[in-house]
């Protein structure tokens, strides 16, 4: 074989490869990364969702975002580990003061995990996490929303407890008791 057909024969070989072999890696690096790229945009979702809620305690979505970090974060165990602490917190029941000062330490503790692994760990501080902006006026309303329902149930408790007593068995004695004849 001459240098000619050897240089030929290279020439062919790196144009196989990249005919073939260079678009399936760039797909498969693709789907990578794009991979990489959701399963991050769904611990961002996870993580703003949680910080946006922390506010009003209990929320639908915060309980289903909580539900998810073992999922979701399945590849951090410093995540997974605050949330299971939290998790035990919110398992005790008729907790006493001290044990809900322990949950609300653990939720923020969770988030700052969270924050840690994001990569916010400069911008999203213990701070910031523990100061949660709350406006007056969304307070005033919280509060006038309880004392509503409040006032809603001692009047739906006091109007059952001063409605007249119905007698159905004297209802019933009379349906049931046969009338007479037309001819009596």
């Amino acid at each position: 074989m001459e240098a000619h057909d050897v240089a030929t024969l290279i020439i062919s070989i790196v144009n196989l490869f990249a005919i073939i072999i260079i678009p399936i890696l760039a797909v498969v690096i693709g789907q990578y990364l794009q991979t990489k790229a959701k399963k991050r945009e769904d611990k961002l979702q996870i993580f703003k969702l949680l910080m946006t809620t922390r506010i009003y305690g209990w929320t639908i979505e915060s309980v289903q975002a909580l539900n998810v970090i073992d999922i979701v974060f399945a590849d951090d165990e410093k995540v997974r580990a605050a949330w299971k602490t939290l998790h035990e917190c919110y398992c005790v029941k008729d907790p006493s003061p001290v044990q809900l000062g322990k949950i609300d330490t653990a939720k923020l503790k969770l988030l700052e995990t969270m924050a840690i692994s994001l990569g916010y760990k400069e911008q999203v501080t213990w701070d910031t996490i523990q100061n949660p902006y709350l406006p007056d006026g969304m307070v005033l309303q919280h509060q006038a929303q309880a004392q509503y329902q409040s006032n809603l149930t001692q009047l739906v408790e006091m109007i059952l407890k001063n409605a007249p007593q119905t007698n159905n068995s004297t209802n019933n004695d009379a349906a049931n008791t046969p009338k007479g004849d037309k001819n009596d």
